[in-house]
């Protein structure tokens, strides 16, 4: 699911980077050592937030319009978009058994040359699904 929220970026007192919050996320905070991390960081934060209320079952409110947050003047405001399946899809590494079917000969070859089969479909599939979502528009 995609969700865009604005976050709230307030430079460290001592110079060291950035806060980064989410107001309508309640918890929803991290820092970076510059602005760009800052972004980065409050996207990965925002992201794991509304994956864990997805699956609790929590109620995710909806973003609050920007012209009604209480901002200071140092504070940046931004629009930040995060999508839950894509997320999912980076972060959960769980294994899941598939049956393929293999030429008799390949499987002999493989055991005889110690090639694992399962890492060989899974580099191949990770190559081919990293070109295919570069090559998709978003």
């Amino acid at each position: 699911m995609q969700y865009i929220y604005t976050a709230l970026f307030t430079p460290i007192e001592d110079g060291s980077g950035y806060y980064a919050k989410v107001p309508d996320l309640p918890g929803c905070i991290t820092t970076g050592s510059c602005l760009s991390d800052a972004i980065d960081q409050i996207t990965d934060a925002m992201a794991g937030w509304l994956v864990v209320a997805e699956d609790e079952g929590e109620e995710i409110a909806p973003p609050t319009p920007q012209d009604q947050l209480c901002t200071d003047s140092n504070t940046i405001v931004s629009l930040i978009s995060a999508d839950t399946i894509e997320y999912r899809a980076r972060t959960d590494t769980r294994a899941v058994r598939k049956n393929v079917s293999l030429p008799y000969w390949m499987v002999c070859l493989a055991e005889k040359r110690g090639i694992n089969c399962s890492q060989v479909l899974q580099d191949a599939l990770r190559s081919i699904l990293d070109n295919v979502s570069l090559s998709r528009p978003r």
